[in-house]
């Protein structure tokens, strides 16, 4: 949902509201900010009648000289100093009614004479009765310090008590693991199942799959089975199986086309004895502790007959194992792999980079290995055809087709956010130049990482290794992009493909490119703010790795109007306020 308020004082505020975050920007170019201390927020929950200000962690050194990890304040006496705000504790389908304070004077005597700006939005719902799509996050580390607050860092695995590991869980996940439950408990007797996983190894959902059989559901999951050094995810998708007691004949495996990878994540539910393809489960997620609690993933369900109809053909497709055998000859596996990537693209050819404008609105899905790198050049023409905002998460770096559209990118081009598992460096060793996106090109980027050391009110906090859910990737894990969210005509695309070449002409992947819906973008783009927020100010620190840090008045509140220097024209702040100009409404 997207809402503009009545302007009042000057100030008009703008709002996007997904399932459980809402982004908020306040326009002030037509307000009086000289003396300006920041916005006390006053949130009404419409539904359950409850009004309070919303808590805030900065303060000003002048009111509270001491603050630490437990310190928790109230805007009204320690206001926002931004411009640009989200709440992320939105419930879903929940209407709420916001009201900004302007506030001036000084930190002890705050002068709150000027009218509030009001705005009322209500979340999406989490499941619609109108829309083909639901969208769900987790939490994963990325809510560390609200992690450190409800549960001290302490990792799942060491809670003994059965009920408080499940509340953990349940909140790293939010939604995620109820509703990918939810798609497999849908199906009944003479339903049919069929699902295609990398990872398979998270016990609750195989649980589901065994019930399902048991109630007379038609179930074939088909795994990742390839041999390699590590036999991993084989060895650990075998043994699970086998302990919940699905029976063989119930399990595909994939085993040909070796050395890369069967990587996805996806479920096709098909309705009563005639099969009617009915809705697909796909996204991100691996079926594992780490994938549905540690790091950034999302579930995309979809009910749409033409796009379960894909997917059916590519699940019947890759059921029958295709491409070279590791006991084939050179030739051999040339002639099995090509083969196998025409049949692939034959259930969706290329769309050229050239023709973006010809992607339909609606859902377009894209299934991997294919015989060229075609596509991945058309997600990087997509990012780069923005008219105002394109954003993307990267959980392997930047791909060079991405770089090269890039460079030359300036002020004048669409403001590009890059959230990105790691810091995009130089290889070591590597003689091929490298490329830094920045902000020369209109480009931010942020990636994982946690603040090691105690920093004013925060403690230190953890990672999704230090929870002991994940030990490769840690933090983003999620693979989709946004295309100016907030138009008319938004484009999101996401599933399980790294935005790679591997990803494109190698790996069993699959990708939704999804035009024209607003709900979606809605939701993708406030929860890509709530991770590139939280992710952006530790990449920040990381990076300055100042000693000195914790004494510096940044971590306070400003006195004064000081702040207000963040949002001169052409700083990231002020881009940020902008972008919100260009909202069209539902």
């Amino acid at each position: 949902m997207r809402c503009i308020s009545k302007q009042t004082g000057g100030y008009k505020v703008y709002a996007v509201s997904g399932v459980n975050t809402i982004s908020f920007a306040i326009d002030f170019a037509h307000a009086d900010t000289k003396g300006l201390l920041g916005f006390a927020v006053e949130r009404l929950d419409l539904q359950n009648n409850e009004r309070y200000f919303v808590k805030g962690f900065k303060v000003f050194k002048e009111v509270v000289q001491n603050p630490n990890e437990n310190t928790v304040v109230s805007t009204y006496d320690q206001p926002v100093q931004s411009f640009v705000w989200d709440d992320f504790t939105a419930k879903p389908d929940n209407k709420y009614s916001y009201f900004f304070y302007p506030i001036k004077g000084s930190p002890k005597k705050l002068d709150r004479s000027a009218p509030p700006i009001e705005i009322t939005v209500q979340a999406e719902p989490l499941y619609s009765q109108t829309d083909a799509h639901d969208i769900f996050f987790n939490r994963g580390v990325a809510s560390s310090q609200a992690y450190i607050r409800r549960f001290h860092n302490i990792a799942p695995d060491q809670v003994a008590d059965f009920q408080k590991k499940k509340e953990i869980l349940s909140w790293l996940a939010r939604d995620l693991e109820d509703a990918l439950i939810a798609f497999i408990n849908q199906a009944q007797k003479g339903d049919t199942l069929l699902a295609c996983f990398y990872e398979f190894r998270y016990k609750p959902v195989a649980v589901a799959f065994k019930q399902a059989i048991d109630r007379g559901v038609t179930v074939n999951i088909l795994i990742d089975a390839k041999e390699n050094k590590e036999n991993f995810p084989r060895d650990d998708n075998l043994k699970l199986i086998k302990e919940v007691g699905i029976p063989q004949k119930y399990i595909s495996k994939r085993t040909a086309n070796s050395g890369k990878i069967q990587h996805n994540k996806f479920i096709v539910f098909l309705k009563g004895k005639s099969k009617k393809p009915t809705a697909v489960w796909t996204g991100s997620t691996n079926i594992s502790m780490g994938g549905i609690f540690g790091q950034t993933n999302v579930g995309h369900w979809v009910r749409d007959t033409k796009t379960a109809k894909q997917f059916t053909k590519y699940w019947e497709l890759l059921s029958t194992d295709p491409g070279a055998l590791s006991s084939d000859t050179r030739e051999e596996k040339i002639k099995k792999n090509k083969a196998f990537k025409k049949k692939v693209i034959a259930l969706q050819q290329d769309i050229s980079p050239d023709d973006l404008s010809n992607i339909p609105v609606g859902v377009t899905p894209i299934f991997s290995p294919r015989t060229n790198v075609t596509m991945l050049h058309t997600y990087a023409h997509l990012l780069d055809s923005a008219d105002h905002y394109a954003a993307i998460t990267l959980a392997f770096g930047i791909n060079d087709a991405f770089k090269t559209l890039l460079t030359d990118n300036t002020a004048k081009d669409q403001i590009t956010f890059m959230l990105l598992e790691k810091k995009d460096k130089p290889v070591p060793g590597s003689k091929k130049k490298f490329t830094y996106l920045g902000v020369r090109n209109n480009v931010y980027q942020a990636w994982g990482s946690y603040i090691k050391d105690p920093l004013y009110q925060w403690t230190k906090e953890v990672n999704t290794q230090l929870l002991k859910l994940n030990n490769h990737v840690m933090y983003i894990h999620s693979k989709f992009l946004l295309v100016d969210p907030l138009g008319e005509t938004p484009v999101i695309v996401t599933g399980s493909a790294n935005f790679s070449n591997a990803s494109t002409t190698d790996n069993d992947e699959n990708m939704l490119i999804i035009k024209g819906n607003k709900r979606v973008a809605d939701i993708y783009f406030t929860e890509f703010n709530r991770l590139f927020n939280h992710y952006y100010f530790r990449s920040i620190y990381e990076s300055h790795k100042k000693k000195d840090y914790a004494k510096d008045s940044s971590l306070f509140l400003s006195p004064n109007d000081s702040w207000l220097s963040k949002y001169e024209k052409g700083k990231l702040r002020y881009k940020r306020v902008m972008m919100f100009r260009k909202i069209k409404l539902s």
